[in-house]
């Protein structure tokens, strides 16, 4: 959490809660996105297999295959859920990722509501690093961007996506880049077809209660 009596964390608090109280609009998405670095690791010996009466027998030592970047978007309200692997966190590979999101996501949405913090990359002038002017402005002009405040990462539904994503699908060793990004289609396409959605609780009025000690304080 922030240090007490920050207006800026409060703004980009307050903005993002409005955002999560809108009624669902297909022709607005809202949604939220957020990145997970993630360490490739392989066995240094082979693990013993499982037989009747014992489990799988894993040795703690462990081979280093370098690490990637796990991309999550998450639509809420809709239940519509995309996570892709790539190499590197670039902002080309930011831009990248919010061409699919506006092109074959939501390519028939009037203006998608996208929530995420506020990291280098993701800035309107990392389309500009990919794109030629004219897209990168097109691009923009279906974007309405919210950022999540600075230590307000808890803010962000993505979050929760990328922490389901980690128990249900990442709690094992995995060594190869193919071989992570096989895993997680079958774990996307698994959580599309529930349209899984999450209800979100915590409200503008709640966080003047709870948080009463973010608040900038005036005499009455």
């Amino acid at each position: 959490m922030p240090a007490k009596e920050d207006p800026e964390f409060i703004a980009c608090m307050e903005d993002v809660l409005d955002v999560y109280e809108r009624p669902y609009d297909p022709r607005f998405p809202v949604v939220c996105m957020d990145e997970k670095p993630y360490q490739l690791l392989g066995d240094a010996r082979s693990p013993l297999p499982m037989v009747p009466g014992s489990d799988q027998k894993i040795d703690s030592e462990y081979v280093r295959n370098g690490s990637v970047s796990i991309f999550a978007f998450i639509e809420p309200l809709g239940g519509t859920h995309h996570v892709s692997v790539r190499e590197h966190r670039t902002a080309v590979d930011w831009a990248e990722e919010i061409h699919f999101l506006v092109d074959e996501m939501y390519p028939d949405a009037e203006k998608i509501v996208l929530i995420m913090d506020n990291l280098n990359t993701h800035k309107p002038s990392s389309l500009y690093k990919r794109y030629p002017a004219e897209e990168a402005r097109r691009i923009l002009k279906k974007l309405e961007i919210h950022y999540t405040p600075k230590h307000g990462s808890w803010l962000n539904i993505a979050e929760i996506e990328l922490n389901v994503m980690t128990r249900q699908c990442l709690s094992r060793r995995i060594d190869q880049i193919d071989k992570l990004r096989r895993e997680l289609q079958a774990w996307e396409l698994d959580r599309n077809s529930q349209a899984a959605k999450v209800n979100w609780h915590f409200r503008t009025s709640d966080a003047r209660i709870k948080l009463a000690s973010l608040y900038p304080k005036f005499d009455a």
